[in-house]
């Protein structure tokens, strides 16, 4: 098994962010949209309302799934109740939260408001601990019918398959003698996999929903990971395209994952399922060139297939790109069949990606993090034109 230490730097951020209990973004200081009447204001897209209105609980919320998640159930008829620390705001739909009811309290050691409630189901996104989906699951069981836990396909992790399903081994353990990324991937898989069975055993088979989003991007994004590519692309020139053309990627719009969620709790669809797009394969050519097409920019693609170069640059990933080896030879092999049989439809990427690209120069972003984006001691952008440069003179 081959080891890469040097992945890079966002995706271990990301990591630390899945992982630490304190995860979450201060809020950032210009965060009201200014988008008309586009997606990102505080209107829905219109969606049939629910036959029977629910009453939903969501453990966190406000932060990039939760907003989604809040704005297509409330349009389809829903109550929902957030339970948060009340650190942090909502960036986009911030008038629809004034109709959500918000509890305050710590899934460490405070749930005192969820006591003596009940509600139709409860959704899981803040469960990073193995503890904190015991303890509310514990005490949920007699008043809430259905327990939805968002897990990830890092439940998978070493991805070794070519076809990984829903019944593939899950990581239970963090093995010895492995470097501080492997821990970290290890980490968070063996994190969601025992959070998903305590779930399963307090709540039942019948009762339990598990959903497996891969790497999910849309308006909102609290990393930078996927909206790098609108970001460069929509500038033009000399663009690096990592890896070989038919390397698989895989990703899914956030939106789709939180409407899907939404219509598994209303169909009562007790099920696990890997919640990954796009809806058939898809290359790395094929994806960059898929984004382009939401732009009229002059482009010149540059792909540098090679997996060694690219890593001496510290280019192992730029999301939804990952190096296809070692432990991540599978990685953008994960099956959807299931989920798309459970009803999970795609966002055509052309849209996802003009949305992002104007939720991305709207108020909701700040000034420093575009800057950051394209400029910054670790920006892809800012050492793109010495790195094509060295590959060039390399071929020669």
């Amino acid at each position: 098994m081959q080891n890469h230490p040097q992945s890079s730097k966002n995706r271990r951020k990301f990591l630390k962010t899945s992982i630490t209990t304190a995860a979450l973004l201060p809020m950032m200081a210009n965060s009201t949209l200014s988008m008309g009447n586009s997606l990102l204001s505080d209107r829905v897209t219109p969606e049939k309302k629910a036959a029977h209105p629910l009453k939903i609980l969501i453990l966190g919320g406000t932060s990039f799934l939760g907003p989604h998640q809040i704005a297509y159930a409330m349009n389809r008829g829903h109550q929902i109740t957030t339970f948060t620390r009340g650190k942090t705001e909502p960036t986009i739909y911030k008038k629809l939260f004034k109709e959500v009811e918000e509890l305050i309290g710590d899934r460490e050691d405070n749930l005192e408001a969820l006591k003596g409630r009940k509600w139709d189901a409860v959704i899981d996104n803040s469960g990073r601990r193995e503890k904190w989906t015991k303890d509310t699951a514990e005490l949920l069981k007699d008043n809430v019918d259905l327990y939805l836990y968002t897990s990830s396909t890092g439940v998978y992790y070493p991805y070794l398959g070519s076809n990984i399903k829903e019944d593939t081994k899950l990581v239970l353990e963090v093995p010895d003698g492995i470097n501080d990324y492997q821990k970290m991937e290890y980490g968070y898989g063996v994190m969601k996999t025992r959070s998903e069975n305590v779930a399963k055993k307090i709540f039942g088979d019948d009762r339990t929903i598990i959903v497996r989003p891969t790497y999910m991007m849309g308006p909102a994004d609290r990393t930078d990971r996927f909206s790098y590519w609108p970001v460069r692309l929509s500038r033009g020139g000399e663009v690096l395209v990592p890896g070989k053309n038919e390397d698989p990627v895989q990703y899914i719009d956030v939106r789709d994952v939180a409407g899907y969620m939404i219509r598994l709790i209303e169909n009562r669809k007790s099920s696990t399922s890997n919640a990954v797009g796009p809806a058939s394969a898809t290359g790395m050519q094929a994806f960059v060139h898929g984004v382009h097409a939401a732009f009229s920019s002059p482009v010149s693609f540059v792909s540098i297939p090679n997996y060694q170069f690219l890593e001496e640059h510290d280019i192992t990933d730029i999301i939804p790109w990952i190096a296809p080896i070692g432990e991540n030879v599978g990685s953008a092999l994960v099956n959807n069949e299931r989920a798309i049989a459970n009803g999970l439809t795609f966002t055509p990427l052309a849209k996802s990606v003009m949305d992002i690209y104007d939720w991305w120069h709207s108020d909701a972003v700040t000034e420093e993090r575009r800057i950051k984006m394209v400029e910054g001691k670790d920006s892809i952008m800012r050492k793109e034109k010495d790195i094509l440069a060295t590959w060039k003179k390399q071929k020669q």
